[in-house]
C-alpha cells in the first residue's frame, strides 16, 4: 500500500509519485538493473557534468548512494520505535566532501549493488505494523513506508536525470 500524504513532507512527493504499489518488487528489480546501468556508463564520462557548478557522474552515484544509506537508517530508527527526531543532512557538503573522482565507475556498481542487498534484508524484515511507524526526519513526519518509497523513487528520479541530461 503507497504511503499517504501525512506519511511524510510534499518535497518527497516527486519521488513517491514515481513508484507503483509494490515497492519492494521495484527496490529489488533496481538492485541488478541499477548496477547493469551503471556498468554500461563508459569510464571516459565519469567525470562529466551537463552543466557547470551540476555533479559529474561519480558525484551523482556518490549522493545516491549516500541517500540511500541515510534513508535506510532512518527506517531503521523508526521502524524499531526510536521517537528521537532524526537530523537532516546537508547533499551538497556531502558531495563536495567527499573523494569521489579517484574511484572506478565499477566500484560504484559493487557498492551500490551491496548497499541495496543489504537494505532489502532490513526492508523485507519489516512487518505490517513496522510499516506504518511514524517518526521525524529533517524536522517532517515520515512512516517506515514512506522511506522505502523514498529510496526507490530517488534512484528513478536520478536515473531520469542521467537519461534526460548526461546520457542523451
Amino acid at each position: 500500500m503507497r504511503p499517504q500524504q501525512d506519511e511524510f513532507a510534499p518535497y518527497y512527493d516527486k519521488y513517491i509519485s514515481l513508484i507503483g504499489e509494490d515497492v519492494l518488487a521495484v527496490l529489488a528489480a533496481q538492485q541488478q538493473s541499477f548496477t547493469d546501468y551503471i556498468r554500461r556508463i563508459p569510464e571516459a564520462q565519469a567525470d562529466y557534468a551537463y552543466a557547470e557548478g551540476k555533479w559529474t557522474v561519480k558525484q551523482a552515484l556518490g549522493h545516491i548512494i549516500d541517500t540511500e544509506r541515510i534513508m535506510a537508517y532512518r527506517a531503521l530508527r523508526v521502524g524499531r520505535g526510536d521517537t528521537t527526531p532524526l537530523p537532516g543532512f546537508e547533499q551538497d557538503e556531502y558531495v563536495a566532501l567527499a573523494d569521489l573522482s579517484q574511484r572506478s565507475l565499477a566500484s560504484y556498481a559493487d557498492e551500490f549493488a551491496a548497499v541495496r542487498a543489504a537494505n532489502l534484508f532490513l526492508f523485507r524484515s519489516f512487518d505490517a505494523a513496522t510499516l506504518t511507524r511514524r517518526g521525524t526526519a529533517s524536522e517532517q513526519p515520515v512512516s517506515v513506508r514512506a522511506l522505502l518509497y523514498i529510496v526507490a523513487g530517488h534512484l528513478e528520479h536520478h536515473i531520469r536525470i542521467f537519461d534526460e541530461r548526461y546520457f542523451q
